[in-house]
């Protein structure tokens, strides 16, 4: 087994404690820091290095450093800046949170005038990526990604995450680890971005399906269906059993009718970018494009669409459909 690289991460909150955290486990030790010095302190008692300022920080990795940047993508790109001005050349700066690939580029051209390498890594794994591992979806150039290999392998759940597909034989491919260098720079982010877009589009066909269950016992003939038991039996053996129906599984055992979630739902970004590149490639992208839309129309944004329509049916119908509560 190639030595791991000298390790350090930015940016302590739940994914990027627990990647660190995930490393130890494997015998790999890191500096760490974050603007909470509290978060910093949390891993020191778990036995990383800690750090208390950029420039401490840096003089704390042993050369060659790698380090990984897991910030709110806000700060991202700040973050890097300042970072590369403690850094030297032949070090390596990941940029593993989900960052817009086409901003890569602009990082990596950056870092290359410095002589420091850039990767970008589209990490997915969530919360559960302590236990579960991380699946690694990375770009960069060839060598240098090649030398951080012991980092990946480390983090990505490992060929028994999942059973063999049919047909493939021999030693199991890098893919079949569970992290795969997709190509140069940008290439990790893109392929994340399409994940996450794919992923709208997943979890909104199930939303949408659940809440035609819900509405089923006004219907004809009414049904009282009990929604909870509905996608337990879809875990087993169905077409449509997966992680996220696990997941929503275990919310509608905790509560049925899911009161205590809020109806608006956030968008990270990476949705809007896998619609704007399909537009940029010319292809349809027709559940994408609308799980997307939907999650606007969940925080109120069509409100004024909607009373632009009911007008329009006022004037030419006299449909006079009043605000509720009026």
């Amino acid at each position: 087994m190639s030595q791991a690289p000298n390790f350090a991460m930015i940016g302590l909150g739940r994914m990027g404690a627990n990647i660190v955290r995930r490393l130890a486990q494997h015998g790999i030790n890191s500096v760490v820091y974050d603007v909470s010095q509290d978060a910093v302190a949390a891993l020191g008692k778990e036995g990383a290095t800690t750090s208390k300022d950029m420039a401490d920080f840096a003089a704390k990795i042993p050369t060659p450093r790698t380090v990984w940047v897991m910030v709110p993508a806000g700060v991202t790109d700040s973050t890097i800046a300042e970072l590369s001005t403690h850094l030297s050349a032949g070090d390596t700066i990941i940029d593993g949170g989900n960052s817009y690939y086409k901003n890569d580029l602009k990082n990596a051209e950056l870092l290359k005038a410095k002589g420091i390498n850039f990767v970008d890594i589209g990490t997915s794994g969530g919360v559960y990526g302590l236990e579960r591992g991380y699946s690694l979806m990375i770009g960069g150039d060839k060598s240098v990604v090649a030398n951080l290999d012991p980092i990946f392998k480390a983090l990505a759940p490992g060929v028994e995450a999942a059973e063999r597909t049919p047909g493939r034989t021999g030693a199991p491919s890098q893919a079949e680890h569970g992290y795969l260098h997709c190509g140069p720079v940008g290439s990790g982010h893109f392929v994340k971005m399409i994940h996450n877009g794919i992923e709208y589009g997943m979890m909104a066909a199930f939303a949408e399906g659940l809440a035609i269950f819900e509405a089923a016992d006004e219907m004809t003939p009414a049904y009282d269906l009990d929604i909870p038991e509905i996608t337990e039996v879809w875990r087993r053996g169905s077409v449509v059993a997966s992680w996220l129906l696990d997941l929503t599984a275990q919310a509608l055992n905790e509560s049925s009718d899911l009161t205590e979630y809020s109806s608006e739902v956030s968008d990270s970004g990476e949705g809007r970018w896998t619609v704007q590149a399909a537009i940029e490639a010319g292809i349809p992208a027709h559940v994408l494009s609308a799980s997307l839309y939907s999650r606007f129309a969940s925080r109120n944004n069509d409100e004024f669409a909607n009373r632009v329509l009911s007008a329009m049916r006022y004037k030419f119908g006299g449909h006079n459909e009043k605000p509720k509560g009026k």
